[in-house]
């Protein structure tokens, strides 16, 4: 049996991939780019049972986990319809053939569930969300645990690391420094950077220790975006200098954004008791040493003249 990856082309599910290697996974996303990758589309499966009926007829599967979503934090702002469609509803419709299919749903959320008034949050904190996006990924973990009683929720945050289209804010960083542009990143925004790596093998682990619920998985280390930025570029070897601190109100952005928050993790730890979620440094230097996906490392270390 292996276990299906919603989301397979994105960072979270490109890590779950490589975590669970090619014999232990089936991919699924909105638009497959590679052989054997099967078709899923959040927003068609809030409606049409069928749609996902056939991942799970593709194969035996023990687990889903739903590494998709409706990520874009302004985008989910101005299309909230959009953002609970898919946030929500296909993600619970996923966990609810799971279920009768006799398999684990394992459902990703955020901190964004959280105000950041006063963080950082446990598990057992009352959820706050004060954007559409935290609202959305807020009530798809309730609809998933409503589907399947038995699932895993994680919530995570800054999650960075390898990944095959390079989105993340990692390569952002460094293909602008290198290329001697300036980047402005907020001071005033507290989280966990979180590894890819680590947050994927955390969640196979979790998922195999029979573990249920809500779990925090981030990285040990709560900071500000502006610090998480400069050590990441100094891990890099790019220029920190070329790095501005702003306010996230100066950043003119459509959806609000929580300022002090962060997660905790004593619930994971003992869980998993040895569980290695690494600091920034150890994360680059296990991404430049092990290096996949899109390629950054090698264009770190240029400057401009």
């Amino acid at each position: 049996m292996r276990s299906l990856v919603i989301g397979c082309s994105g960072q979270v599910g490109g890590a779950l991939v490589e975590r669970l290697g090619p014999e232990g996974h089936l991919g699924a996303c909105r638009k497959p780019r590679r052989a054997g990758e099967l078709v899923i589309d959040l927003e068609r499966a809030a409606a049409d049972r069928d749609h996902v009926c056939e991942l799970f007829a593709a194969d035996a599967v023990a687990a889903a986990f739903i590494a998709a979503g409706m990520t874009w934090v302004d985008g989910c702002e101005a299309e909230p319809s959009l953002a609970y469609r898919i946030n929500c509803e296909g993600a619970a419709t996923i966990a609810e053939l799971a279920r009768e299919h006799g398999a684990r749903t394992v459902y990703f959320s955020t901190e964004y569930v959280f105000d950041g008034e006063d963080g950082p949050y446990s598990e057992d904190d009352a959820p706050h969300p004060i954007s559409v996006y935290g609202k959305s990924k807020l009530a798809g973990e309730q609809a998933v645990l409503a589907a399947d009683p038995s699932a895993l929720v994680l919530r995570t945050t800054v999650v960075f690391g390898p990944e095959d289209q390079g989105k993340n804010f990692a390569y952002r960083l460094v293909e602008t420094l290198a290329a001697g542009g300036r980047l402005a990143v907020p001071a005033d925004q507290r989280s966990n950077p979180t590894y890819n790596r680590d947050l994927a093998d955390a969640a196979v682990r979790l998922l195999g220790r029979g573990a249920t619920g809500i779990f925090n998985v981030v990285g040990p280390e709560v900071m500000d975006r502006f610090e998480f930025a400069k050590r990441l570029a100094v891990a890099a070897g790019a220029d920190a200098t070329r790095i501005d601190p702003v306010a996230t109100e100066s950043l003119g952005q459509a959806a609000p954004r929580p300022l002090r928050a962060g997660l905790e993790t004593q619930k994971l730890r003992a869980a998993l008791g040895d569980a290695s979620m690494r600091t920034v440094e150890a994360a680059v230097a296990d991404w430049l040493q092990h290096p996949r996906g899109r390629s950054w490392a090698t264009r770190a270390t240029t400057r401009a003249e």
